[in-house]
């Protein structure tokens, strides 16, 4: 007698089908999922060909642009810094304060911009010596200084921002796509950190290689004009003045001083390595987001657009955010004792705002500050993309 095989019951084979069938249309969502998260973490630019000077010509080219546009916010930051830190500014209400032995016997009398003077001493309203914001620092600058000394120190800021973000933006490239290559391998689950590590490694190096030229710009923003016909210094002379109180008859002791041209690199870099973290940290997400829903093949327009509006947000939230060590950065920068800038440190200057202004002090200036990190940021990353953009599409084509 030959056994019969057990046949299974169709309806525990039409559920077997119907299981498997359920298996493949989630793997194939899984992989789907996974393309669209490989699309958006993508480099947006395909740009490993390029070689460093190929990139520090995009990025110098980006900083000029950048520089020309938002350096009259930067002298506006910097003015009502230097304010708060002590720098003062005379007769910014248009009338010249002037000596003389009249006697007012009421004050309360005396028009507004019109000195008050009892016997031989001057008193001017309180409006005439401060600013009193971002408005007022643009007017008072144009009135009493002319329109162009808004762009006061614009060569130090070319001579600064050309070299730094010629350095800055090539090796953010450079150690982002090494980084990139070796923790996808090894460490996938890093792979978000890699653009706050790449840009703080970058400004780091940026940074020290061109401080000098940082400390002349802060110093020629932040000191006005107070004789007429006497031509302010430029970068080389306000370094040079830098310098020289501090020299001595001996040359080893001279050689020494010349550490007062890094006084203030510890605040810079305190402010500017948090800024580069939080600025990458923020822009590579959003630019690979707009780009990821864009397409496979974006066009100039777009990543310009990309760029720029990743880099305005980003710019903006890093600004706001360092912004107490800005002012820190700046009242170390104008300190014009040698001894008192070589003896503070951070720390102390930063306990010395809060004491001072409290607050309000930390965050003077944040208004100018997130209004010029915003455009700056968006326009040097923007115009660095699409130049390399068209440096490849040439290649490319040729």
């Amino acid at each position: 007698m030959v056994a019969s095989r057990p046949v299974s019951p169709s309806w525990m084979s039409t559920a077997a089908s119907r299981v498997d069938a359920n298996f493949r249309e989630s793997k194939e969502q899984q992989q789907q999922k996974q393309r669209r998260q490989q699309q958006n973490q993508s480099v947006p630019i395909p740009d490993a060909n390029l070689s460093f000077g190929e990139r520090a010509l995009s990025a110098a080219g980006a900083a000029f642009v950048s520089a020309i546009l938002v350096n009259p916010l930067d002298v506006v930051k910097t003015r009502l810094q230097a304010q708060a830190a002590g720098v003062p500014y005379q007769g910014l209400c248009g009338t010249p304060c002037i000596e003389t032995n009249t006697m007012l016997p009421d004050l309360r009398s005396s028009a507004l911009r019109t000195p008050s003077l009892i016997g031989s001493k001057t008193v001017c309203p309180p409006e005439c010596n401060q600013y009193k914001g971002t408005l007022d620092v643009l007017l008072k600058v144009i009135r009493q200084e002319g329109f162009w000394r808004l762009w006061r120190g614009t060569n130090a800021s070319l001579t600064l921002a050309i070299p730094t973000v010629g350095i800055y933006m090539p090796c953010y490239d450079i150690f982002r796509n090494l980084m990139e290559e070796f923790i996808t391998q090894n460490a996938p689950n890093l792979t978000p950190y890699v653009p706050l590590v790449a840009g703080s490694l970058a400004r780091s190096l940026a940074c020290v290689s061109c401080y000098p030229i940082e400390l002349a710009r802060t110093r020629m923003q932040a000191f006005k004009q107070t004789q007429a016909g006497v031509k302010l210094p430029g970068v080389w002379g306000t370094l040079t003045g830098a310098i020289n109180p501090v020299k001595s008859t001996n040359p080893l002791h001279n050689l020494q001083n010349y550490r007062i041209l890094w006084t203030g690199l510890g605040a810079q870099l305190a402010r500017d390595v948090p800024f580069s973290a939080i600025c990458w940290s923020t822009l590579e997400p959003i630019r690979r987001r707009i780009l990821g829903l864009v397409g496979d093949e974006p066009s100039a327009a777009t990543i310009l657009g990309a760029n720029f509006s990743a880099g305005f947000v980003a710019g903006s939230l890093a600004a706001a955010a360092t912004c107490p060590l800005d002012v820190a950065k700046t009242r170390r920068q104008i300190e014009k004792d040698p001894t008192r800038a070589l003896k503070m440190t951070t720390r102390q200057t930063l306990l010395e705002i809060w004491r001072d202004g409290g607050m309000k002090g930390l965050f003077m200036g944040i208004g100018p500050r997130v209004g010029r990190a915003g455009p700056s940021v968006g326009i040097v990353v923007s115009f660095y993309e699409v130049v390399k953009y068209a440096i490849h599409y040439r290649q490319l084509t040729e």
